[in-house]
């Protein structure tokens, strides 16, 4: 992964936590201005993913960035919003982590 690729993908990421930091405040208390701050964080999001498909092509790109979401996403519902989530569900977040490892370190891992 390159230098360039990183910083999109970790800008990708703080503008989907905010989107959905957004959406769960527009859950709570709907409101049109709420609403449309979470369908532009989202679209500026998407935008951002389509540079990163191209760079590291579909597969990688949507794997990376929904496991570094799902855990930052998971960070903020736990830390901000006092969330939890059960032994199964918390597997299921580090099986998802092991996954992308494995699909982003596979290729150099195979010589490739």
């Amino acid at each position: 992964m390159s230098l360039f690729g990183a910083v999109q993908l970790g800008i990708s990421t703080l503008i989907f936590m905010l989107a959905a930091s957004a959406a769960k405040a527009w859950t709570m208390a709907p409101s049109v201005p709420r609403l449309l701050l979470v369908l532009a964080l989202y679209s500026v999001g998407n935008l951002i993913m389509l540079r990163l498909i191209r760079e590291f092509g579909l597969g990688v790109a949507i794997s990376l960035s929904a496991v570094v979401q799902l855990v930052a996403v998971n960070v903020v519902a736990f830390a901000w919003f006092g969330e939890r989530v059960g032994t199964l569900q918390g597997a299921g977040i580090v099986l998802a982590v092991a996954a992308v490892a494995l699909i982003t370190l596979g290729p150099s891992l195979q010589g490739r």
